[in-house]
């Protein structure tokens, strides 16, 4: 039997181009995030931090002492100190602390921007520094502390388990959501050809089947603990004791005590 022309006819089909600028932005900030937590992972030391415990106690005391501060001399002791310990850092470290400082730094003097402009400007800048010293300082304890000793140095001061329970499972769930949503949004890019004029309908699929798998994900996750007769008692492992050495950074705090008294802030 002859052929058929439909089959021996070229096909000449070439679909429209399309942007798919708003995928790969979200891909790569996923891919950022998920970075971020993998090297969470890592041991503190290894990216030059101190023991947990020591990190947390000095992040909450100089927050603690910038929020009662009404001197500008601590505010600018507090923030050449900030610098100097900075500049000790990776720089991984440093690009993570500043980042969301300066950003909450430039919201906070934008916010105070009338008020510098009619009002009080000495107190608009005053309250500027103390935002972006208390934020850079909480960061750089997250910045050099790993996940687990975050959560065991709150274990050590009495913390209820169940706000453990809660911080590890959110952390947990966020990487595999993260990973989960990058697989989704790579799916997507490989499966659209030519112009897609419903990308909201396509998003919300990826975003809707996002939730049916955390809800499964959830489910199996309290049959397991239930299975395991999970009574509510979660115990992070112990940290070891501390040295001398991990408690020279408390100098710090008291430094800073010592100065907030003197300068009678």
């Amino acid at each position: 039997m002859p052929t058929p022309d439909w089959l021996l006819r070229d096909e000449a089909y070439a679909p429209r181009p399309d942007r798919d600028a708003f995928i790969d932005k979200s891909i790569r900030t996923l891919l950022r995030v998920l970075g971020m937590l993998r090297r969470r992972t890592d041991g503190a030391n290894a990216r030059g931090g101190i023991d947990p415990r020591v990190g947390l106690v000095t992040a909450l005391a100089v927050v603690v002492l910038v929020s009662l501060s009404r001197s500008a001399v601590f505010l600018a002791c507090a923030g050449v100190l900030l610098l100097v310990i900075l500049s000790l850092q990776r720089g991984e470290v440093i690009r993570d602390v500043s980042r969301p400082s300066f950003a909450a730094g430039l919201f906070t003097a934008a916010i105070m921007l009338p008020s510098a402009i009619w009002g009080d400007p000495a107190g608009a800048v005053r309250l500027t520094l103390k935002v972006l010293i208390c934020v850079a300082s909480v960061r750089l304890f997250s910045a050099t502390a790993e996940w687990r000793g975050i959560t065991r140095a709150i274990s050590a001061f009495r913390v209820p388990d169940i706000f453990i329970l809660v911080l590890d499972t959110t952390l947990r769930s966020l990487a595999l959501m993260g990973e989960l949503s990058v697989a989704l949004l790579y799916a997507l890019r490989l499966r659209s050809v030519g112009r897609n004029p419903r990308k909201t309908t396509a998003l919300s699929g990826v975003a809707g089947t996002l939730f049916l798998k955390s809800r499964r994900m959830m489910e199996d996750m309290q049959s397991a603990m239930e299975c395991r007769g999970f009574t509510g008692s979660y115990r992070a492992s112990r940290m070891p004791r501390l040295r001398v050495l991990d408690c020279l950074p408390l100098l710090l705090p008291a430094l800073l005590a010592g100065v907030f008294f003197m300068t009678g802030a």
